[in-house]
C-alpha cells in the first residue's frame, strides 16, 4: 500500500488535503494519546487507593468502594476507547473485553449484600475469605485456607443468618435481651455480671427454630457421615472476629461436640456473644452491646499429638526478622490460653532456617476425653516426652513456610493455630491477623556505626527484607528465582510478577513509583526500593543484604534492628463490610496477568482484570504512535515546515502544538524548534564532533558490495525497497515522532519527554540498507550494542533493531535523545564498513568513546 493510500485509509480523507484538515487529523490522534495517558494516571491512582484499603492503610465506607470501582471502570473504558481512536479501529476487541469486566464487577456489587445471606449452613469447601459478612471471620478464613490447599479439618460453617434467626425468631427473645442489657451500668460491674447471666438463661430457655436444627443436623451428616463416635470442635465465628480486633478468647469454643449435643452446644456458642468478657471487650472497642452478628464453625476434632500457635512476625519485638512457633504436647488450648510455657522456635524469615529453639519442660497435656461424656481431660506427659521437642525440626520448617505463605496471601502478619495429627501430619486450625502494637515507633532506628551500602533510595513498597542477592537481567528468566532472594534488577518491570511471591525484597536501579511493578509490590507486600544509581553492578550475586524499605537503605548482611513489613501500625478496619466487598471485586480489578508484551497471550481476549486492560492499552498506545510515520504522505505537505539545517536529512516538521515558534511558516531553523525532544535530537545531529572530520572513510570491499546491491535492485532479500528521501517529524512541546527514511534504510524514533516520569519513553527502530545481508546484520548488531550500553532494552531480528527506554526522568531522557541524534548521523552508510565481525565491536566502541569518523 502506498503512503498516500495509507493516509487515505487511516484518516478517511482525500490524498490532497488542505493544511487545516491535515492538522486536524494529526491533532485528533495526538489528543487521544494524551487522553489515554491521563486516564492511565487516573486509573493508577484508583488502584493505589484500593490497594491501600487492602493493606489496612484506610478504612472507607462501602459506598466509597463502590465509587472507586465505578471510577476504575470508567477510566479503563476511556483508555480502551482512546486506543481504538489512535489505531483507527484496530483494537475494538479491548473495548469488548472491558465491557465484559464491567458487567462482572457490577454483578458482584449487586449481589454483595444478599449472597449466601439466606442459607443457614455452608460446607467449608464453599466458603472463602470474602464471605465474612455471611459466615463470620473464623469460618471465612478456614474456608480460604482450604481453597489455598492448606491442610484443614473437615467441617461446615453456620452462618450469621442462623445466629440472628436463633435470637430474633422466638417471640420476645431479643426484646428481653435488649431490655436486660439496658440495665447495665458501666460504673457498676456487678450489673454487667447479672445481665450476662440473665441473657444466657433467656437464650437457653427459648425454643430453637426447627429450620436451624434441621440445617445443623443436615450439615453434620454431610460433613462427617454416620460415624457416631466422631467428635467435633464448635467455635465462634463472629462478623468482627479475627479482624482488626481479634476477639481472641472472648467467645466460646466447645470441644468434644457430638451430633447429640450439637444444638445445645450451638446455643452455648451464640450465648457467648453476651458473655461478660465479650460485652466488656465490645464496649471498649465501640461495638454495640446488642450486636447479633454471630456465626459458628464446626470442625472435626484433630486427635492431636501436639499443637500450638505460630506467628509470622515476632509478637513482641516488631523489629525482629524472625517468625515464632510455639508448641506443646496434646491439644493446643494450653498454648492458646497461656496455661503452660511452650516450646519456642525462632525461624529466619529470609531463609526459614531455625535460628534458635527453647524446649520447655512439659509435665501435663490436654487430651480428648475417652468416656464420651466429658469433653477433654488433663493427662501426664510420658516421661520420655517431657523434655523432648513437640515438633521435629523438619515440621518447624514446613510450618514456617505455611505461615509465611499465609502472610503473603493476606498481606498482613498472621497468627496461626496448628496441630500435628496421629499420622504426624500438620493441620491448620485457624488463621487471623496478628495484633501488633500500634504505638510502636516505626521510624528507622539509629544503627550506631553500621553504615548502609546505599541510602537515599525511593521507597516503592514499604517493609524490610533480607536474603541473598540475585541479579535478574531485563528480559531474564524468572522461573528459577530462589525463594527468599533479594531481586536486583536494572529497571522496574512487571515481568517480576513471575517471581514476586518468592522475593523477600526487590531493588531496582531505576523505575517509576506509580508503575506496574511498584503496584504489584504493594499489592503483594514485597518491600521494594527504586532509583539507586549504580546499584546493579555494585552488589555481587549471592551477597546477603537487608533492604530497609522504610528509610530507603540497603545494608550488608542481616540487620536485626529494622522494622518488619506490616508492623508500621495496626491494620485498619479489615473486618468491615467495605473490605469484604473489595475482596469480592478486587480479582476483577487489581491483579496483573499480562506481563509480557512479546507473548502470544498478550491480547484483549486474555485480559482478566482492569489492570490487564490498562497494561494492554498503555503498551499498544506506544506502538500505535510509533506507527504514525507509516501514515504520512506528500498529501501532508501543506501541514509541514521544512527544516533548514546542515544535516543530511530532508526533514519536514508537523507541529501539533508547542513544537515550533512559528508553525505556519513553510520552513524552520533549529533555533525555532521548541519541541524538547526534537531540539535534543537535533543537538546530537549537529554536534561539532559528529559533523567534523570530512567525509566518512570508505572501505572498498563494503563500497563495492553496496554498489553491486544497488545495481541489482537494492535490498531484495527482506522484501525491502528504496525509501523516499523525505523525512518527517511530528512534534509537540514534549512529543516527537521522527521518521527518517534515506536510501535503503530507515529509522523511526517515537518519544515523550516531560516532567512526569511514568509517561516518559523512547522507542527506536532501525533497519534496512543497500549492502549485503551479512553487512546489514552486522550494522544492526553494532547499533544494538551501542543502545544496550546506553541503557536501552534491545531486540534484534536480522537487520532490524528495536529499542526501548521507559519511565526515566527527563534528566535521564535528554542525553539519550542527544546520543540517538548522533547515532542517526553515524549510521548512514555504516553498512559498507561492516566487512567483518571485528567491525561490530570496533565501531560500537568508537561511538561510545565519542569517535564518530
Amino acid at each position: 500500500m502506498s503512503a498516500v493510500n495509507a493516509l487515505k485509509n487511516f484518516f478517511g480523507i482525500a490524498a490532497r488535503i488542505p493544511r487545516e484538515r491535515a492538522m486536524a487529523a494529526f491533532t485528533r490522534r495526538y489528543a487521544s494519546f494524551k487522553d489515554l495517558l491521563d486516564a492511565n494516571a487516573e486509573l493508577a491512582a484508583v488502584f493505589g487507593e484500593l490497594e491501600s484499603v487492602l493493606h489496612g492503610d484506610r478504612s472507607p465506607e462501602t459506598s466509597q468502594i463502590r465509587q472507586a470501582a465505578t471510577r476504575a471502570v470508567f477510566q479503563c473504558e476511556r483508555m480502551a476507547e482512546k486506543l481504538n481512536d489512535i489505531s483507527g479501529g484496530r483494537h475494538a476487541a479491548l473495548e469488548t473485553a472491558v465491557k465484559g469486566m464491567a458487567k462482572r464487577i457490577e454483578a458482584e456489587l449487586e449481589r454483595h449484600a444478599a449472597e449466601d445471606g439466606a442459607r443457614l449452613t455452608l460446607p467449608l469447601a464453599e466458603v472463602n475469605a470474602g464471605m465474612a459478612c455471611s459466615v463470620g471471620g473464623k469460618s471465612a478464613n478456614l474456608g480460604e485456607l482450604g481453597n489455598l490447599g492448606m491442610p484443614v479439618p473437615r467441617g461446615f460453617a453456620v452462618t450469621l443468618h442462623a445466629g440472628s434467626m436463633l435470637l430474633l425468631r422466638p417471640a420476645g427473645l431479643f426484646k428481653n435481651i435488649y431490655q436486660t442489657l439496658r440495665t447495665v451500668d458501666p460504673e457498676a460491674p456487678s450489673t454487667l455480671q447479672a445481665a450476662c447471666a440473665a441473657v444466657e438463661a433467656l437464650i437457653f430457655q427459648a425454643e430453637t427454630p426447627k429450620e436451624i436444627e434441621d440445617a445443623l443436623f443436615g450439615a453434620w451428616d454431610e460433613a462427617f457421615g454416620d460415624d457416631a463416635g466422631l467428635r467435633a470442635a464448635l467455635r465462634s465465628s463472629a462478623a468482627a472476629e479475627d479482624g482488626t480486633q481479634s476477639f481472641a478468647g472472648q467467645y466460646r469454643t466447645i470441644l468434644g461436640v457430638s451430633r447429640r449435643t450439637l444444638t445445645r452446644d450451638y446455643k452455648k456458642v451464640i450465648a457467648s456473644l453476651f458473655s461478660e468478657r465479650a460485652l466488656a471487650y465490645r464496649a471498649l472497642h465501640g461495638y454495640p452491646l446488642d450486636a447479633v452478628g454471630m456465626g459458628a464453625c464446626c470442625l472435626e476434632m484433630v486427635n492431636a499429638k501436639s499443637a500450638g500457635v505460630a506467628f509470622s512476625r515476632h509478637p513482641v519485638d516488631t523489629r525482629s526478622n524472625h517468625l515464632v512457633v510455639n508448641g506443646l504436647w496434646g491439644l493446643g488450648e494450653m498454648v492458646v490460653d497461656g496455661m503452660a510455657s511452650p516450646d519456642t522456635w525462632l525461624v529466619s524469615r529470609a531463609t526459614t532456617r531455625i535460628a534458635s529453639e527453647k524446649i520447655a519442660h512439659k509435665a501435663t497435656m490436654i487430651l480428648p476425653a475417652e468416656d464420651g461424656e466429658t469433653r477433654t481431660r488433663i493427662a501426664d506427659v510420658p516421661e520420655s516426652l517431657r523434655d523432648a521437642p513437640s515438633l521435629t525440626r523438619e515440621q518447624v520448617t514446613r510450618l514456617a513456610g505455611m505461615v509465611l505463605a499465609l502472610e503473603r496471601h493476606y498481606q498482613y502478619p498472621q497468627d496461626v493455630e496448628w496441630a500435628v495429627d496421629g499420622n504426624d501430619e500438620l493441620v491448620l486450625l485457624q488463621t487471623r491477623p496478628m495484633g501488633i502494637d500500634s504505638t510502636a515507633d516505626m521510624a528507622a532506628p539509629e544503627l550506631g556505626d553500621r553504615r548502609p551500602l546505599f541510602s537515599g533510595a525511593d521507597v516503592a513498597a514499604r517493609g524490610a527484607g533480607c536474603g541473598p542477592v540475585t541479579r535478574v537481567a531485563q528480559d531474564g528468566d524468572m522461573t528459577h528465582f530462589p525463594e527468599g532472594g533479594v531481586m536486583l534488577i536494572k529497571h522496574s518491570s512487571p515481568r517480576v510478577m513471575a517471581a514476586l511471591r518468592r522475593a523477600s525484597a526487590i531493588i531496582a536501579e531505576a523505575g517509576s513509583l506509580t508503575g506496574h511493578m511498584a503496584s504489584l509490590c504493594r499489592e503483594f507486600g514485597v518491600p521494594a526500593l527504586m532509583n539507586i544509581p549504580g546499584v546493579f553492578r555494585s552488589i555481587e550475586p549471592g551477597r546477603i543484604v537487608t533492604v530497609d524499605a522504610f528509610a530507603g537503605r540497603i545494608f550488608d548482611g542481616e540487620v536485626p534492628g529494622l522494622p518488619a513489613p506490616g508492623a508500621r501500625r495496626e491494620r485498619g478496619n479489615i473486618g468491615s463490610p467495605a473490605i469484604f466487598l473489595l475482596r469480592r471485586i478486587a480479582p476483577h480489578i487489581l491483579p496483573l496477568h499480562l506481563t509480557d508484551p512479546q507473548s502470544g497471550l498478550f491480547t484483549p481476549e486474555n485480559c482478566l482484570s482492569l489492570h490487564d486492560a490498562m497494561r494492554f492499552a498503555h503498551e499498544k498506545s506506544y506502538t500505535e504512535m510509533f506507527r504514525i510515520s507509516d501514515d504520512l504522505s506528500e498529501s501532508s505537505e501543506g501541514a509541514a515546515s521544512r527544516l533548514v539545517c546542515p544535516v543530511p536529512l530532508d526533514l519536514h516538521i508537523i507541529d501539533l502544538g508547542g513544537g515550533l515558534k512559528n508553525p505556519d511558516a513553510p520552513s524552520a531553523l533549529p533555533e525555532e524548534v521548541t519541541s524538547v525532544p526534537l531540539r535534543q535530537v537535533l543537538a546530537g545531529m549537529t554536534n561539532p564532533d559528529v559533523q567534523a572530520g570530512g567525509p566518512r572513510p570508505v572501505n572498498m570491499r563494503g563500497f563495492l558490495s553496496v554498489m553491486g546491491r544497488s545495481l541489482a535492485g537494492g535490498n531484495q532479500e527482506g522484501g525491502g525497497a528504496r525509501f523516499g528521501d523525505r523525512s518527517y517529524a511530528i512534534v509537540s512541546d514534549r512529543y516527537l515522532n521522527l521518521s527518517s527514511r534515506v536510501g535503503y534504510h530507515y529509522a523511526i524514533l517515537d518519544t515523550w519527554c516531560g516532567e512526569t516520569l511514568s509517561k516518559n519513553y523512547i522507542r527506536f527502530e532501525f533497519a534496512g540498507g543497500a549492502a549485503g545481508n551479512a553487512q546489514r546484520v552486522r550494522r544492526a548488531r553494532c547499533v544494538a550494542l551501542i543502545l544496550s550500553e546506553l541503557g536501552f532494552t534491545v531486540e534484534t531480528a536480522g537487520d532490524r533493531v528495536q529499542a526501548r527506554f521507559r519511565k526515566y526522568s527527563r534528566a535521564e531522557m535528554l542525553p539519550r535523545l542527544d546520543q540517538l541524534g548522533r547515532l542517526l548521523i553515524m549510521t548512514r552508510q555504516m553498512d559498507m564498513l561492516m566487512v567483518d565481525e571485528a567491525s561490530v565491536d570496533h565501531y560500537a566502541g568508537n561511538f561510545l568513546r565519542g569517535i564518530y569518523h
